[in-house]
Order: structure tokens, then C-alpha cells, then sequence
């Protein structure tokens, strides 16, 4: 049997390499990264906006293995964990996270330097600032007002991880500590991956007991766009589809729950326009969850696959790849990934999964461990 801190660096360096395979093409189309790259299958990959004219010198840097917020804010929760060593609240995502993002400095590899996880992020994780320490807001309502987007979905795979095997609870967690971020479906997808990723823990997991979890606990928009996808997924794997076929196939699965389509760019010409993109709704769904779980489906859970497919699909790439690669990393650990993949994405971003690895894996055993404790005291009050 796999130990658990293998599948625990397995969550840890699937977040990475999913994150830096992604990054360099996010935002563009399917087919604007089949003309770019053919087809992008390593780290070593350029910045499509270096060759607009983007000087990596003056601004943010992408390519060779370099991670993003979606990475930068998974270790961040890490840490928390290993401050506070026990299940998480809202009331940790307005304490100790707020630390983490705004007050303490990390090294940001997209800019080079040293400095605090907040001057990296989009304006939805920025919120998490706005909410808590500016406006002082009540903890579980953080997440009010904010855009709705896959943001607390993106770093939430160490709520799995400390809730390794019981999926039920690391939804409950996930909700409980990522409502002071996202709200509406944002909230939801977080949930369901961090059971998904709890899911993954079980020895000798399957692709479909994994899908099968996500649907039971997802509620409303999710829930279909979930099943949509991977009913879609398990008809393509069935017929061989191109690759072409599977992108399109899913794309229109999606669409229902996630209208914008390849239109991700926010332009001029859309302001004061009416839209319910990234607005609360109960039968809207994020894009990246679905996808990654339709990914999943069409490969029957094949590591790299699976994780190429997703990034090479367009638009939120490196979040589609984050999302497969905590799953996958949870089933697989790391035993399918090369050395040289985890030596560049430990020096591109100054990174060591083995040191990150010990301490967290301590931290989540010792959270299991109290729980198993309370278990057992309520066991006696049953004999």
C-alpha cells in the first residue's frame, strides 16, 4: 500500500507541475494553442506573450516551470495547517491565511523576488484582504460580494488531504473555511474537490468511485455540470474521439452552466454590458471542475494524459491542470513523474516538495490522528 506522505507529495507536486504545464498558454483557445505549440506536453514551454512583445525583464515571467497563485496559495493553506494543527473555519481564512498572503513574504517566481502572495493575485483572492482586514467584515460572510470564480477551488486540495478518506468532511471543511473567500458556486466547487482529492486517498480508488463522490455531494448547477461532462467524457473514451472531438464534445456540455465560452478576456467594450458571467447563481457551475473531472473520465484516469488534455484544452488552463493534477496526485503519488520535471519546478520557484512534503504530511497525520481519538471516545459511549 502507498504511504500516505507519498500521496501527500504526490497532491503537492501535482498542484505544481499542473500549474506550471498551464501557465504559459492560459487564456488562449484550443485552437489558438493548436497554432501556437501544436500541442504543449513539457515545462519547458514559452510565454506565448513573450513573442507579442512582452518584456519578461520588466514584468511578470511564465514558462520553464514556473508556478502561479493557484501553487503559491495551496502551500500558503499548508502553512496554516501547520500553525494551527486542527480543522479549519472561516474565522482561520480571516486570521492566520490573511498572514499568510498580505503579511508574510514568500519568493513569487513570476516576479523574480521576494515579497507578500497579495501582490501576485487576481482581484477575487485579493477580496480576501478587502473582507477581512479592511472591512472587517464577519468571517463566514467574506466571501460576500465577491466575483464568482474557481479561486478557492484552486488552492483548497489541503482540506482533502487532512480529511484523507472521509469525503464528507472535507466538504463540510472546505465550505466552512473557503465561505470566507467564495460564495454560490465558487464555494461549491471548492467543496467538491477537496472531497474528490479526500476521495482519492483510499486504496485502490477508481476513476468512477472518485466522479460518483463529486455527484453526491455537489448541490445545483455543479452537480449537473458535473454529470453532463462526464457522461459526455465516458461516451468519447468509449468511441476513441479525437482530440479535436473530446475539446468540442466538452466545451458544449459546459456551456449550459459556464456561458462565456473562449470569451475570458475582460475588454473595454464589455463594461456596463449585462451578464450573469462570474455573478451568484444556482445553476451556474465553474468551468475548471467539470473539465478536469471530464478529463479524467475520457483518459480513465491516466496521469499525463489526463493533464495534458486539460491544459491543451484552453482558456483557465493552469487551473484545469491544478485541478486533475491534485486527483491524480492523491491516486498516484509521484512515482510517474520524472526526476528532471520535479528538479525544475523545485529551482524555477525555489521550492523543496520534501521538506514542504514532511512538515504538512506531520500536520494533516496529527489532525487524522485527534480525529480517530474522538471517534474511538464516541465508540465508548455507543458499547
Amino acid at each position: 500500500m502507498m504511504e500516505f506522505k507519498e500521496r501527500v507529495k504526490g497532491v503537492l507536486i501535482g498542484t505544481a507541475l499542473g500549474d506550471a504545464l498551464g501557465a504559459p498558454i492560459e487564456k488562449l483557445t484550443y485552437q489558438e494553442i493548436k497554432e501556437k505549440y501544436g500541442r504543449v506536453e513539457t515545462l519547458k514551454t514559452k510565454w506565448y506573450k513573450e513573442d507579442l512583445g512582452y518584456d519578461v525583464n520588466k514584468g511578470k515571467k511564465r514558462g520553464n516551470g514556473i508556478v502561479t497563485d493557484d501553487t503559491l496559495m495551496t502551500i500558503a493553506l499548508c502553512n496554516v495547517y501547520n500553525i494551527e494543527k486542527r480543522h479549519l473555519d472561516a474565522y482561520d481564512m480571516a486570521n492566520e491565511f490573511v498572514k499568510e498572503i498580505a503579511f508574510r513574504k514568500r519568493y513569487i517566481p513570476e516576479f523574480d523576488r521576494e515579497d507578500m502572495i497579495i501582490e501576485r493575485l487576481f482581484y477575487p483572492e485579493k477580496h480576501i484582504f478587502l473582507r477581512h482586514t479592511l472591512a472587517n467584515c464577519e468571517p463566514r460572510e467574506g466571501g460576500h460580494g465577491n466575483m464568482i470564480n474557481c479561486g478557492a477551488a484552486m488552492y483548497i486540495a489541503p482540506v482533502g488531504i487532512v480529511n484523507a478518506g472521509n469525503p464528507k468532511a472535507a466538504y463540510d471543511e472546505a465550505i466552512l473555511f473557503a465561505m470566507g473567500h467564495q460564495t454560490s458556486y465558487g464555494l461549491e466547487a471548492a467543496g467538491v474537490l477537496a472531497a474528490c482529492v479526500a476521495k482519492a486517498f483510499e486504496p485502490n480508488v477508481t476513476v468512477d468511485s472518485i466522479v460518483d463522490t463529486a455527484i453526491e455531494l455537489a448541490k445545483d448547477g455543479t452537480k449537473e455540470a458535473i454529470i453532463a461532462v462526464t457522461n459526455v467524457a465516458k461516451k468519447l473514451r468509449t468511441k476513441n474521439a479525437s482530440m479535436d472531438e473530446v475539446v468540442a464534445a466538452l466545451h458544449d456540455a459546459i456551456k449550459p452552466f459556464s456561458p462565456m465560452g473562449d470569451d475570458v478576456s475582460r475588454k473595454i467594450e464589455k463594461v456596463g454590458i449585462p451578464s450573469n458571467h462570474y455573478a451568484p447563481s444556482r445553476t451556474g457551475s465553474i468551468e475548471e471542475l467539470p473539465l478536469a473531472l471530464g478529463f479524467i473520465v475520457y483518459n480513465n484516469g491516466a496521469y499525463f494524459k489526463s493533464i495534458y488534455d486539460g491544459i491543451n484544452s484552453g482558456r483557465d488552463t493552469d487551473s484545469i491542470g491544478v485541478m486533475i493534477g491534485v486527483i491524480l496526485g492523491a491516486m498516484y503519488g509521484t512515482s510517474l513523474i520524472e526526476s528532471e520535471d520535479i528538479q525544475l519546478l523545485e529551482s524555477a520557484n525555489q521550492l523543496n516538495f520534501d521538506d514542504v512534503t514532511e512538515t504538512f504530511a506531520e500536520s494533516a497525520r496529527f489532525i487524522i490522528e485527534k480525529d480517530l481519538e474522538a471517534i474511538a471516545k464516541v465508540k465508548q459511549i455507543l458499547l
